[in-house]
């Protein structure tokens, strides 16, 4: 079984990106690429690092009414992407488009709540402070919608795989023990991320920003 560790790819630099991925690419199972690299280097930029090798997932996070998100994923279409993600909250009929604009084999997974946020930021734009009940809520609503999965922290991982046993779970901002949260609020480490419950976990600055990636990487499996 191939690596539940995906390396977060997060810069427009598209050769320090490929640097990484082939220094680091026997232990991740794939790459995740962002907005700050597709808007530097496009569609042709994604090919080239799927020329790597690497499952690809696309992290662009969809958030616009269900006919321009659905025209946008299916302009991506030919890039085959192994994972694609949009936003939970642009609601059900949004996800349901875009799960049926995705390729057969592209998993759609909505983002419930960012882990950039906490309780206070939800309750400055309205919603209920706990983050807790919104992940819940909307990976509900995520799994209503038929599309895959959600993007969820390490915190609420087990939570919503009890609404969603069959779900495929994406955790970002995991952290290995004793490493900087940066501008993560809610982080948890791989281990404890994949005990709860995690399909895959996304791991960026410990492993891109590391002196010698590889040797980063390969502690970091070496915990799983």
């Amino acid at each position: 079984m191939s690596s539940p560790l995906y390396v977060a790819l997060d810069t427009p630099d598209i050769d320090r990106a490929r640097a990484i991925a082939q220094a680091v690419r026997h232990h991740v199972g794939g790459i995740k690429l962002g907005l700050e690299f597709f808007m530097a280097n496009g569609r042709s930029g994604v090919r080239e690092m799927a020329d790597i090798g690497l499952p690809i997932f696309l992290d662009l996070k969809f958030h616009d009414i269900p006919n321009t998100v659905a025209k946008a994923i299916q302009a991506l279409g030919p890039l085959e992407p192994a994972i694609l993600t949009v936003h939970a909250s642009g609601g059900r009929s949004m996800m349901e488009d875009a799960k049926a604009a995705a390729p057969l084999g592209t998993k759609v997974v909505a983002v419930t709540m960012l882990t950039s946020l906490d309780g206070e930021d939800l309750h400055s734009i309205g919603l209920q402070r706990d983050p807790h009940e919104q992940v819940v809520r909307l990976t509900e609503l995520a799994r209503e919608a038929g599309i895959d999965g959600v993007v969820c922290s390490g915190f609420e991982v087990a939570a919503a795989k009890n609404v969603w046993p069959q779900g495929f779970f994406v955790v970002p901002g995991v952290r290995p023990a004793g490493g900087s949260a940066s501008d993560q609020k809610r982080v948890v480490t791989p281990r404890a991320a994949l005990d709860a419950g995690a399909s895959i976990l996304v791991v960026g600055r410990p492993i891109t920003k590391a002196e010698d990636p590889d040797a980063a990487a390969r502690a970091i499996e070496a915990t799983l």
